[in-house]
C-alpha cells in the first residue's frame, strides 16, 4: 500500500482531533459544571476547572430529589426489560432463521421493518387511552413490557443476522446426539453468539434507559419516575439548577459506560458479526 503523505497524515489527524473535541468536550463541560458552586457557573470569563471543586451538587441530587429511587427505578425497568427482550428476540430470530417457508419468512421480516417506520409518538395517544381504561397506568412493570415491545422487532432482525451466520448442522449434530430444539439452542448455539448477544443487550439498555416519552405519559406519581422522567422535571419556569442537573447527567451516563466498558469487545464483535454473513 501506499504511504500516506506528510499533508495527508497532519489533515487526517487534524479531522480525528476535531471530531474527538466534539465528542468529548460537552461531556467535559457538563462534568466540570456538576463541580462548580452555583456562583461560579455563571462568572465570566469563563473557568474550564472550578477553582474550588465541590461535590455539593451531588449531595443536592440525593437529598432533595430523592435521585437513588429514581435510579433504582431506571435500573429495574432496563435490566428487566432489556433481559426480557433479549429472551423474546432470540427465540424469535432463531425461529425465522430456521423457518424453512421463504415466503412466510419474508412476509415476517417485512412486518418487523414496518414496525421500525412507524414513530413512537403515534402510539402514544391510543396506547394511554387503553392502559388507563385497563388501569394499568402508573405502573413500572407495564411501562417495562411497552419497552420490550419497542426493542424487541429491531432486536429480532439483529437477532436472526446473527443465527443465519451458524451453519444448521451444528444443530443437527446435537440433536443426533440426543438434544431437544431448545436444547440445542441453549447449550450449543447460544455460546457461539455471546459477542451477538452482548450486543443485543446493549442495544435494548441503553435504548430504554435513554427514554423519555412514553416513561412521561405512563408515570404519574414521584416515586415511580424513571431517571430521564426526573431530570426533565428539573427544568421548571424559575429556571434551571445547572449544577444539580449536571450531576443527574453525569450519573445517569453511568450505566451505560458500564455497559459499553465491559462488553466493548463483545459489543463490536456481534455488530460486525451481524452485519456481514460469509
Amino acid at each position: 500500500m501506499k504511504q500516506k503523505s506528510l499533508p495527508e497524515r497532519i489533515l487526517r489527524g487534524l479531522a480525528l482531533l476535531l471530531f474527538l473535541l466534539m465528542a468529548i468536550g460537552p461531556l467535559y463541560w457538563i462534568f466540570v459544571t456538576s463541580l462548580k458552586g452555583p456562583k461560579e457557573i455563571y462568572t465570566w470569563p469563563l473557568k474550564y476547572w472550578p477553582s474550588s471543586p465541590t461535590l455539593d451538587s451531588y449531595r443536592k441530587l440525593f437529598s432533595f430529589s430523592h435521585f437513588g429511587r429514581y435510579f433504582l427505578n431506571s435500573l429495574t425497568v432496563s435490566l428487566c426489560a432489556s433481559f426480557a427482550a433479549m429472551a423474546v428476540s432470540v427465540s424469535s430470530g432463531f425461529a425465522l432463521s430456521r423457518f424453512k417457508s421463504r415466503r412466510a419468512k419474508g412476509n415476517l421480516l417485512l412486518a418487523l421493518y414496518f414496525t421500525q417506520t412507524i414513530p413512537t409518538f403515534i402510539l402514544m395517544v391510543p396506547l394511554f387511552t387503553t392502559l388507563s381504561k385497563m388501569g394499568l397506568v402508573n405502573r413500572l412493570s407495564v411501562l417495562g413490557v411497552v419497552y420490550v415491545s419497542t426493542v424487541v422487532a429491531f432486536s429480532t432482525i439483529m437477532s436472526k443476522s446473527f443465527f443465519d451466520r451458524i451453519p444448521a448442522s451444528l444443530e443437527e449434530a446435537a440433536m443426533i446426539d440426543g438434544c431437544s430444539t431448545f436444547q440445542s439452542l441453549f447449550r450449543v448455539i447460544l455460546p457461539v453468539t455471546l459477542p451477538g448477544m452482548a450486543a443485543l443487550f446493549s442495544f435494548a439498555f441503553i435504548n430504554i434507559w435513554n427514554e423519555l416519552f412514553l416513561a412521561v405519559m405512563l408515570l404519574l406519581s414521584d416515586d415511580k419516575m424513571t431517571v430521564p422522567v426526573a431530570l426533565n422535571s428539573f427544568i421548571s419556569k424559575a429556571g434551571i439548577s445547572w449544577d444539580v442537573m449536571s450531576a443527574g447527567i453525569i450519573m445517569a451516563l453511568l450505566p451505560t459506560m458500564v455497559v459499553f466498558g465491559i462488553g466493548q469487545k463483545y459489543i463490536v464483535a456481534g455488530l460486525t458479526e451481524g452485519s456481514v454473513k460469509g
